[in-house]
């Protein structure tokens, strides 16, 4: 999938949505339709998921205490 932002995947999954349940796609269209909405859902999962551990490391340390720190995803190795 290409890199678009966040807020632009959720408005494209948003009208894929309006249209599945409008009802009036051939089945052939309806089927490529789910099927990008499966791909934007789970581009947007990821990045909330992402964006939730970030802030994580970014409120609290080791000791509690509010601290900032780098964020590794876990994809991602300290080498690449």
């Amino acid at each position: 999938m290409a890199k678009i932002s966040f807020e632009k995947s959720l408005k494209q999954l948003e009208q894929i949505v309006q249209e599945l349940e409008s009802g009036n796609l051939p089945l052939e269209k309806a089927m490529k339709k789910f099927e990008e909405g499966v791909k934007l859902s789970k581009y947007c999962s990821e990045k909330l998921d992402e964006t939730e551990k970030k802030i994580s490391v970014l409120l609290h340390d080791n000791k509690g205490n509010i601290a900032e720190e780098p964020f590794m995803p876990e994809n991602e190795s300290k080498d690449d």
